[in-house]
């Protein structure tokens, strides 16, 4: 099943992708690599969610938020190849969480992503190499932001 098909499947509906919000592309492809840029968690109306995990976020709300990043991930992905079926295999996933002094379970919110991947993709397409850190601050005071690099037909 295609990507595309088990978004239907999944009942998951794409927001448009984010815009840039400073001086650099959305994705840039090299080779049969897509380089897509850091993204945070935009809600369907473009609201981005802000706070430090650990304080303003809990572990679960995190979670949720780093699954909405990955939302804008596949929207980008869409948008960059006109459909998800070109994905060939998502390679690499970095994921950055603003979080709390002491707040160590960074791998457990960057798996609403990861999770997501590999629902959409399945394991043999959508299962990645993945660094996962805590950070003292992100753009905009976004709890999460996340990069991939995917392999596209």
């Amino acid at each position: 099943m295609g990507a595309e098909a088990r978004l239907l499947e999944l009942g998951i509906t794409l927001a448009d992708a984010p815009s840039p919000v400073a001086n650099y592309q959305v994705a840039v492809a090299s080779g049969r690599l897509l380089f897509v840029s850091g993204h945070g968690p935009a809600l369907a109306n473009g609201t981005l969610l802000r706070g430090k995990v650990g304080d303003a976020f809990s572990l679960e709300q995190a979670y949720e938020a780093s699954r909405v990043t990955g939302m804008g991930l596949l929207a980008t992905l869409r948008s960059e190849l006109g459909t998800l079926d070109r994905v060939a295999r998502i390679v690499k996933v970095f994921g950055m969480v603003n979080c709390s002094p002491g707040f160590t379970r960074t791998p457990e919110v960057i798996d609403g992503c990861s999770d997501l991947l590999v629902e959409v993709f399945g394991v043999e397409r959508g299962r990645h190499a993945r660094s996962a850190v805590g950070v003292a601050e992100l753009p905009f005071d976004i709890p999460v932001e996340i990069e991939l690099i995917c392999e596209i037909d």
